[in-house]
């Protein structure tokens, strides 16, 4: 198993494993043993009165226990970027410490009954959510670190402005997630130097944590609070920093699901160290855009106000994890989104683009590839396969160690540290907020949102929800570089229903019909060799759906029926 991606689950464990593990140690050979493990390491002297027990044992912790200091770094070749994450899961199955004080699933409680299955799995979702979201003290102890930040900028350039984006300009981010800022100003060359011997100097930065990082495609700053260990990066005139979180704020507003899932997405690629490029992850606003895009092409649409959250997570797996065509396929989003090839993209941003593995096309900037640094977008892909099957097999199993209410469902993809835990009661205690204090705000994003949307009016362009909403106005015939669009349908069986069409830029469109059973089938259209389908069919139970995906196929390709049913319980989504 790889350990960067996934642990033994609770049925794993038996007389079977530990064979099996035997055998793959034995096979990998010096690697797993003792000698690497820096515990075991020797002094550089061997004291006068020392013993061979005294050299080689391992540290021991106030409780007896041997005390690995530094968590998840010391295995399986462990490299510095994986010290540094409080998050980590990093080779969870030998450093269980990781979550031995909390057992790794805060958001459960002993008063809290959780479903069975699917319905199971929803509950945890919006526990996490719950849990996860910032606290008062986490809030005001990251606006003192901006306003540090911001008080040396303008004392070195008065005229600038400062402005914060990203994570915590949307109200998305995680107890460890790092704050974006971007410098506004006139300079002939950007004084990053200048900035960083003036953080230096005033005694925001630990010195060994910040970084210039000139040379990269979007210059940044890059460092480590002193006061509170939180990491944030400056950037310089970087003007679609404010749009994209005005951007993001449309799309919370328009899908209520959305916040839930980008937070349970992002933390489970946060622990597993595939949430920054320069990583070989993905970075947070490219994993946006796709649950955006997986929400906006979504056949039983993906507005509802009340999904079902559990099933949404899984499909979600299900299409980035297994069906999705990396190697042809674009991400569009404007427009109310659609699935592109990349031949298309490139035609638009020039002869020098060469499109990436995962291509997203910049909603704000035509011609512009978020993905195009994303190199290890196919480990992210493997990720989410692993967690398809793990999460899939756990609500449709019988198996008695996945059906105990007792064992968590999303804690065999997601668990949070003792370290995190211990950070955030550290916060709470630091920096405590009076019940009664009100507390500070930045100013919201919906103001700069209100002027792009005027701007965009006084120069006749559509903003992104009268885009979306017009694309949705019911249509009596195929419509070809749209949204999925919605009129009335009558099933083979007579049984009155929804019918959803979508489409695809390249002339290639796809039906969905519905009817009042939630019996789900697909009929598409081929035009140029593309298809827009999955072959699969699933039981009533399995409660996944038929989706619309781009592959190539030959132009003589034919499409089979799938069928899907809507989840028990609750709304589907």
């Amino acid at each position: 198993m790889d350990p960067s991606i996934g642990w033994y689950q609770p049925e794993h464990y038996g007389p079977a494993l530990r064979l099996w593990n035997s055998i793959w140690e034995t096979q990998q050979g010096l690697e797993t043993m003792d000698l690497n493990n820096s515990n075991f390491r020797a002094p550089e002297y061997i004291p006068i009165n020392s013993t061979v027990a005294s050299v080689t044992e391992p540290k021991k912790a106030v409780n007896g226990q041997n005390e690995l200091t530094s968590g998840a770094d010391k295995f399986y070749n462990p490299t510095k970027r994986k010290r540094e994450n409080r998050a980590s899961t990093y080779a969870l199955n030998r450093n269980q410490h990781l979550i031995s004080q909390y057992g790794g699933t805060p958001w459960r409680t002993e008063v809290k009954h959780f479903r069975p299955g699917i319905l199971g799995l929803h509950d945890e979702i919006e526990e996490f959510y719950r849990y996860m979201q910032p606290t008062p003290a986490e809030h005001q102890m990251r606006l003192g670190v901006i306003q540090r930040i911001k008080d040396v900028i303008l004392g070195l350039w008065p005229q600038a402005e400062v402005e914060i984006f990203g994570s915590f300009r949307t109200g998305l981010y995680l107890p460890t997630s790092d704050i974006d800022v971007v410098v506004l100003g006139k300079w002939e060359t950007l004084p990053m130097w200048t900035l960083e011997k003036a953080l230096l100097s005033h005694g925001i930065a630990e010195p060994q944590s910040i970084k210039v990082l000139d040379k990269a495609s979007v210059p940044i700053v890059k460092l480590t609070d002193a006061k509170t260990t939180v990491k944030v990066d400056i950037s310089f005139n970087m003007n679609n920093g404010v749009k994209s979180a005005c951007l993001i704020q449309s799309f919370k507003e328009k899908f209520p699901a959305l916040p839930k899932l980008v937070l349970v997405l992002k933390q489970f690629l946060l622990q597993r160290d595939l949430n920054e490029v320069f990583t070989g992850g993905i970075s947070s606003y490219s994993l946006i855009l796709m649950t955006v895009s997986f929400l906006q092409l979504h056949p039983r649409g993906g507005d509802a106000p009340s999904p079902n959250l559990g099933t949404l997570l899984l499909e979600f797996f299900d299409l980035y994890g297994k069906h999705f065509n990396y190697f042809v396929t674009g991400i569009r989003i404007k427009d109310g989104g659609a699935y592109i090839r990349k031949e298309e993209m490139q035609r638009d941003a020039g002869d020098s683009y060469r499109p990436s593995i995962l291509c997203i096309e910049d909603p704000l900037t035509p011609g512009n590839d978020i993905g195009r640094s994303s190199y290890g977008a196919l480990t992210v892909k493997k990720a989410f396969e692993y967690a398809f099957m793990v999460l899939n097999q756990a609500v449709h199993s019988f198996h008695p160690a996945m059906s105990d209410p007792k064992q968590s469902i999303l804690g065999r993809i997601i668990r949070v540290t003792d370290e995190v835990i211990q950070y955030r009661q550290w916060i709470q205690e630091k920096f405590p907020v009076d019940n009664n204090e009100e507390l500070s705000t930045l100013p919201p994003p919906d103001s700069e949102c209100t002027k792009q949307e005027a701007s965009n009016r006084s120069h006749g362009k559509r903003t992104t929800n009268e885009a979306d909403s017009s694309s949705s106005t019911p249509s009596s015939g195929p419509s070809f570089g749209g949204s999925p669009q919605h009129t009335s349908a009558t099933g083979s069986d007579g049984v009155s229903g929804v019918r959803s069409q979508g489409a695809c830029t390249n002339g290639v469109a796809a039906v969905w019909a519905q009817d009042s059973e939630g019996t789900c089938e697909a009929n598409e259209q081929l035009t140029d060799g593309c298809q827009l389908t999955t072959s699969r069919t699933f039981s009533p139970s399995s409660e996944s759906f038929q989706r619309a995906l781009l592959r190539e196929q030959p132009s003589t390709a034919t499409v089979g029926a799938s069928q899907a049913a809507a989840p028990d319980g609750g709304s589907a989504t």
